[in-house]
């Protein structure tokens, strides 16, 4: 073996005594207690170990924006903010080299807390056309040491309304280097022509798919329904996910029952952006402010698979965040009011295993034959983690140390 990492708490079982991790050739090879050999050890103490962290939505061409934009003033003096349409009109300026270096920022930041894996959303569009896709990408093969970094790559400001966007989604397309495509219906004049556009996309890629969809908080209409059809009709069952859908925090329990089973039949997954939806939501009032942000837990109590994720750090849609995935899990459970023990051992589910299944990921988890990727989180159980909102202090890539912690000391006076 060339790692041994001693002592780590799995967190499958709270039950389960510290075991000890082999490594071999970047996989783990061993998982038992007291194992023997000569290799690079690294004694966890106890804590809590799992397969990395991993981000299932965020948009690393758009993170930090705000170092390089002037702030959005509300509108008239009130609350309403229109960050899209606003960041819009600074496209033409923004350079490729200026997109690399805040994508890196904020990738650096998801990595020293302990994120492992990382789905970032990249927009084209007239503007911006390639500029940003092109920075992201050069991301992937600089970091492959410490993440495996897929990106989606999608029209933010609308496709059939956009001419020469849908181009731009086929040129970025046929490099073959974005896993999946998204795409972004409310902010095109026939959401429904895109999302169908995109499914052929999708289709004619092999690809899969993940939508920002059915942002408000007025249910009237989902468009999470064509989705499901369509996810039917081309076979990519659990290869879709949807993120914000914060018009599900709209309905009464009894009226999202079939929404939730119609999504976990068709395997359609579901992503929240707490930060973000917290944030922009319910900016049309001034008392009583609705928080959109759609109960997870009781989606998976009903089959369908879900994730929390960061989506926008430090830009005009959510100016705050520091790319902490338990910070997003704790924060999810606030605010959807889940405190037992169960449900915060789900919220940090939320960002490891149920965001694997998202990014079909087949391969992960501290199990023999994964890849040696391993988080030692300074906590002894998931939900301590979340409640506590621990942070790592050991990440391991490929069996290669790539963080390091050091875990804060009282120094008493003599």
């Amino acid at each position: 073996m060339d790692l041994i990492v001693r002592n780590v708490r799995l967190a499958d079982s709270r039950a389960r005594e510290p075991v000890d991790i082999g490594v071999a050739e970047g996989k783990i090879v061993a998982l038992e207690k007291g194992l023997p050999g000569e290799a690079e050890t690294y004694d966890a103490g106890g804590r809590l170990a799992c397969g990395g962290l991993i981000e299932t939505h965020i948009h690393l061409d758009k993170g930090r924006l705000n170092d390089v934009l002037p702030p959005e003033i509300p509108e008239a003096g009130g609350r309403k903010i229109a960050p899209v349409p606003y960041a819009r009109k600074f496209k033409p300026q923004i350079t490729e080299e200026d997109v690399y270096r805040r994508a890196e920022q904020t990738l650096r930041q998801c990595l020293i807390h302990g994120t492992t894996r990382v789905r970032s959303h990249v927009e084209v569009d007239p503007w911006m056309e390639l500029r940003g896709f092109n920075a992201v990408a050069s991301l992937v093969d600089a970091y492959k040491w410490a993440v495996d970094l897929e990106l989606c790559v999608f029209p933010q400001d609308g496709l059939t309304n956009l001419p020469g966007t849908d181009a731009l989604l086929v040129q970025a397309l046929k490099r073959g280097i974005a896993k999946t495509i998204g795409g972004a219906p409310r902010y095109d004049t026939d959401r429904h022509a895109q999302i169908r556009r995109i499914f052929a996309l999708a289709h004619e890629y092999d690809l899969n798919v993940d939508f920002h969809l059915d942002v408000g908080i007025d249910p009237g209409e989902l468009d999470v329904l064509l989705v499901c059809e369509l996810t039917d009709q081309y076979k990519l069952g659990g290869r879709v996910t949807c993120g914000h859908m914060t018009k599900l925090s709209a309905m009464s329990q009894a009226d999202l029952v079939p929404v939730a089973r119609r999504l976990a039949d068709a395997g359609v997954n579901i992503t929240v952006l707490t930060a973000t939806e917290l944030y922009l939501m319910g900016r049309d009032t001034d008392h009583n402010v609705p928080r959109g942000v759609a109960d997870l837990h009781f989606l998976s109590q009903h089959g369908v698979t879900c994730s929390v994720s960061s989506n926008n750090v430090l830009n005009p849609a959510t100016p705050l965040g520091d790319c902490s995935l338990i910070r997003m899990a704790s924060m999810h459970a606030n605010i959807a009011q889940r405190g037992l023990p169960e449900e915060l051992r789900e919220c940090f589910a939320m960002v490891t295993e149920r965001s694997a299944k998202i990014l079909c990921a087949t391969d992960y988890g501290i199990k023999v034959g994964n890849p040696a990727d391993v988080a030692v989180i300074d906590a002894r159980t998931p939900e301590q983690a979340v409640a506590e909102i621990c942070r790592p202090v050991a990440v391991f890539k490929r069996g290669r140390r790539t963080v390091t912690w050091h875990p804060p000391e009282l120094s008493k006076p003599q």
